[in-house]
């Protein structure tokens, strides 16, 4: 973080031309457009995507003589964060780096923000030396570095004893303790960070001395925070009312529904609640609808194995299976696929189990047992609704697996999912349900198999030396020597796991008539996949060390997710 020399200021339009990052003609344009709305001109430059913000961070830092700083590197003093409240950091955009006596070094996205630094100079009582940064970076440092974890036991600290009960079974908790604050506040903060560190999953799990809370972060349980059993009533209390679930019931399991407010954008949330020997845990399941309206090519596929995808998709009729265990990412793919399809000139219909996210121009069905409404029932209503398209969540019995074939034998497309290991698994999956093996050879047009596999993280990756049986194992399946792979060392930005983010790995067969005979005939597994493979079908564990090479994920994450199947 060396200063710059200070030189007469320069023009920053001037400085961008010179340097070659936009045009003199650009430059105009977007003096005209300042001028008429009276905006900043870097505003409009990004506006207009003529540059970057690293760009613009950068040229500022050369105009102004004040230091950029990349913040994917540089550390956070903790002591640095204390002096500056969340709210303020957030209000102002900025993030405390380092401190020493009577300053305090602060990351802006504008140092020029004369009502910023003076604001952040009384709260510190310190003089503010501003260093510049990206706004992205400077609010991805923001949500890393204000964790909530202690302002939560701060706020349950404050619940009056009266309304805690060290018998978690018999607690009884009064609307007076629930409509408490502190209660709220704790909810707010927990569900705020869960979803800022990308959790797909919270876990409030009595233990027999503590209440444990967990995260599922990228496919991985991480433990969060303990907390005193004493909050465990007036916790669970509120959030079976914001669930809309019956408070009195602490025995039998029970399911709701949140629409949370994140600010910026809303976020549902599924509840799950059941008894255990320690009193009653929940699971609150987080439905960011980001993560719902991927695109296909952003789900992981590469670009051969998406075009046989694509191909089974604009079949007109028939049936497509997608496979794998539970959060292998069959959802997503499932939604994805629906996202593709022309949904103004065709009716497409799903019925799910739970609806987990609402999309425009499609009629969703919510199964619902009580009601009579099984994925079989629901799919045979479909039947009589002419669909073009029918989605089922899954086919996990005789009769939808049943009625499914049969949608697809007489003109519909099915899209569904299978819980079975592979491609090949999938289709003996659906005869061992009952479906003959001469109707599921016509129905079926393709099947795809896949996994979830972490990302390595893209700000601390390097080559590195992985185990011998990891390197052996890229080696035996690509035919290629390597001794370094693309692997994470941990940092702030994946919470120093080596990993950030999640992306797919699949095995797409396409039911040829080689295949359709085969199956009819009753020919193996090993026979059926060997006659897929010799069509071009590559298997997830190739596809696995694919991306291992291209440095998207590791070894290690190919063998753990992928090594176990055949």
């Amino acid at each position: 973080m060396e200063k710059p020399e200070r030189e007469p200021q320069k023009d920053l339009g001037q400085m961008l031309v010179e340097a070659g990052a936009i045009t003199g003609e650009q430059l105009k344009r977007a003096d005209e457009l300042q001028r008429k709305s009276g905006d900043r001109l870097e505003r409009i430059l990004l506006q207009q995507r003529l540059i970057t913000s690293q760009q613009l961070a950068f040229f500022t830092s050369l105009q102004l003589g004040i230091p950029f700083v990349n913040l994917k590197k540089e550390g956070v003093q903790r002591d640095a964060v204390k002096l500056i409240p969340e709210t303020v950091a957030r209000k102002y955009g900025v993030i405390p780096l380092d401190m020493t006596d009577g300053v305090v070094i602060v990351a802006m996205e504008d140092p020029r923000d004369i009502q910023a630094i003076e604001e952040l100079s009384a709260i510190t009582m310190k003089r503010v030396e501003p260093v510049i940064s990206t706004a992205q970076d400077i609010q991805e440092m923001i949500d890393l570095n204000y964790r909530v974890g202690g302002e939560i036991e701060a706020q349950l600290s404050q619940i009056p004893t009266r309304y805690r009960s060290s018998g978690v079974q018999e607690a009884r908790v009064s609307a007076e303790a629930i409509a408490q604050a502190p209660v709220v506040r704790a909810i707010d903060l927990l569900i705020k960070q869960s979803v800022r560190d990308r959790a797909s999953d919270i876990h409030l799990e009595p233990q027999e001395d503590k209440l444990r809370v967990r995260y599922r972060i990228d496919g991985i349980l991480n433990e969060v925070m303990s907390l005193p059993l004493s909050v465990h009533a007036p916790l669970f209390s509120r959030i079976k009312i914001m669930a809309g679930l019956n408070i009195a019931e602490r025995r039998r399991p029970q399911d709701g529904q949140i629409s949370f407010d994140m600010g910026d954008r809303k976020v549902d949330i599924r509840v799950a609640t059941s008894s255990t020997i320690h009193g009653e845990m929940a699971v609150l399941r987080i439905l960011d609808k980001t993560f719902a309206f991927l695109p296909l090519a952003e789900t992981g596929f590469l670009p051969a194995i998406l075009e046989r995808y694509l191909q089974m998709v604009k079949t007109p009729f028939g049936m497509i299976l997608i496979s794998g265990p539970t959060g292998s990412g069959k959802t997503t793919t499932q939604y994805a696929t629906v996202n593709q399809l022309d949904a103004i000139g065709r009716n497409i219909m799903t019925i799910e189990d739970p609806v987990e996210y609402h999309f425009p121009n499609i009629n969703q069905i919510q199964v619902n047992p009580t009601a009579g409404i099984t994925f079989a029932g629901g799919l045979r209503a479909c039947m009589r609704l002419d669909p073009n398209v029918i989605l089922v969540g899954e086919i996990r019995d005789a009769e939808t697996a049943q009625i499914a074939t049969q949608a697809a034998l007489t003109g519909h497309l099915v899209l569904s999912s299978v819980h079975a290991n592979n491609t090949v698994a999938t289709i003996f999956r659906m005869i061992d349900l009952g479906v003959e093996p001469f109707l599921l050879a016509a129905a079926l047009v393709g099947v795809v198999a896949q996994r979830m596999v972490r990302r390595a993280c893209p700000y601390c990756s390097q080559a590195t030396q992985v185990d011998p049986d990891e390197r052996l194992a890229y080696e035996q399946e690509l035919n290629e020597k390597r001794s370094e792979f693309i692997v994470g060392v941990g940092c702030n930005f994946c919470a120093n796991t080596g990993y950030l983010g999640r992306t797919g790995i699949f095995e797409a067969m396409v039911v040829s008539e080689a295949i359709r005979r085969m199956i009819t005939k009753g020919d193996s597994s090993d026979e059926i996949r060997t006659q897929a493979i010799k069509e071009g079908m590559a298997s997830l564990w190739h596809d696995g060390m694919l991306k291992v090479k291209a440095g998207i994920t590791t070894p290690h994450e190919v063998i753990r997710n992928v090594y176990s199947i055949g």
